[in-house]
């Protein structure tokens, strides 16, 4: 076995044979959330430790286990484990909450986690995320869950469900907190040592472990339905007649309760069971206290994120329609020597016209340029030797077709090969010779 460094357990390598997948699903989202009015934002890889344990939530598995962390200089940092923590603070940071509202935004970013690698799960992954800061309305839940949907049928997915759930807020909060823990009290004992820690600070996190014995004696918990306050309940009810005035279809799930504690009112996820027990394309909703939280104005806000890897392996399972692979418009076969200086020529100008265009840069025989070509899926071919240099003129080859055509080699080159490439698109109907 080879023996160079590897790359860390949980990353990913993206080769340029895949990249034209991550290009799909980064033009489908960017297109769409701006379509939607969304602006994008960028924010740091890091932020101070403190952002997260105050927003995410100390009692939440993010914190408490996954969060990659440094002291440099008596100073704790975090890589960013999630998107909404950081964009809010630099919503607030730029003084973007004193401007118009609603303020939406979207990134598309890395988060890391440590937790154990698995098929739609890494330890470095990639997420696209809106925030839109200013309405508490239940068009705004509506209108990000439309968002969410939209670029999922844009991306070609099926089978996708919409699963939605209410959290109450802290007026409501409370009682359900106090029956949580009544009912956890009898299972004290058979509860994992993470969760007996939660049960004073936040029981409602016990619903979302990952142990099976917890999760088991979650199922007879008491359903955060029946406590919401009557606030909450109309919020809710507001927003399943617009989903249904809409005709989007969703089931209420009240086990939904999400990862991170800044989360208030609504929840949601689109599911799908096409890769196995990750299915959760997207998750989100609500989080009204979280900007007064990290020290901003009582601002409502809400959003969702989505993590790109499982996106993409979602679409892989489904057989979804991927852009085509960047490839050769044009290849220039140098013949020898004397023909390289015309061929590096040749190519600038195609490129300054904007097709890609490649010559030979590893001294290959013409047998061995006719492969390299092909393996680039070139779609014209053109030979350079002594008598094109000499005549000025050369052929071009269709690679798909064999058929050639005679071109010049002069300051009419680029008008030459693209009324011809031209010519051949539009008698094959081939969109993609160009």
């Amino acid at each position: 076995m080879a023996n160079y460094l590897k790359r860390p357990n949980g990353t990913e390598d993206v080769t340029p044979k895949q990249i034209h997948r991550w290009k799909t699903v980064e033009t489908v989202v960017r297109e769409t959330a701006e379509q939607f009015g969304f602006s994008e934002i960028r924010i740091p890889t890091f932020e101070a430790t403190e952002l997260f344990q105050r927003s995410v939530g100390e009692t939440t598995d993010v914190v408490q286990k996954e969060m990659y962390s440094v002291i440099a200089k008596e100073t704790a940092f975090t890589l960013r484990p999630e998107g909404t923590a950081g964009t809010i603070r630099a919503m607030l940071q730029n003084g973007m909450l004193a401007e118009a509202l609603p303020q939406k935004v979207f990134y598309l970013l890395s988060c890391f986690r440590h937790e154990r690698p698995q098929a739609g799960r890494l330890r470095e992954f990639h997420q696209f995320g809106v925030e839109m800061a200013g309405s508490a309305s239940p068009y705004a839940d509506a209108e990000i869950i439309l968002l969410a949907k939209t670029v999922l049928n844009t991306l070609g997915l099926q089978n996708i469900a919409l699963y939605i759930n209410s959290i109450g807020c802290p007026t409501c909060r409370a009682q359900y907190y106090a029956a949580l823990r009544e009912y956890f009290a009898s299972y004290i004992g058979e509860l994992c040592e993470t969760c007996q820690g939660r049960m004073e600070r936040n029981p409602m996190r016990i619903l979302d472990c990952k142990s099976p014995i917890c999760k088991k004696i979650a199922e007879g918990a008491p359903c955060i339905l029946d406590y919401l306050c009557e606030d909450c309940k109309a919020h809710f009810s507001a927003l399943q007649g617009i989903l249904d005035d809409l005709k989007i279809a969703y089931t209420v799930n009240p086990n939904i309760v999400r990862g991170l504690d800044y989360y208030t009112k609504t929840v949601f996820e689109f599911v799908t069971t096409d890769i196995g027990a990750q299915g959760t394309v997207c998750g989100g909703g609500r989080y009204d206290g979280l900007i007064s939280l990290m020290g901003g104005q009582d601002v409502p806000a809400l959003g969702f994120g989505m993590g790109l890897e499982r996106l993409i392996l979602t679409m892989e399972q489904q057989g979804c329609a991927f852009m085509e692979t960047n490839r050769c418009n044009v290849y220039l076969a140098p013949m020898d020597e004397a023909a390289r200086p015309m061929a590096m020529r040749l190519a600038m100008q195609l490129r300054e016209a904007g097709v890609r265009a490649e010559y030979d840069l590893a001294n290959r025989n013409f047998k061995a340029q006719m492969k390299y070509a092909d393996k680039l899926g070139t779609d014209y071919l053109i030979v350079l030797g002594s008598n094109e240099l000499a005549e000025q003129s050369a052929k071009l080859k269709n690679m798909r077709t064999g058929e050639q055509r005679p071109i010049r080699l002069d300051e009419h080159f680029v008008a030459d090969y693209t009324e011809l490439s031209l010519s051949d698109l539009l008698s094959s109907g081939d969109p993609n010779l160009l």
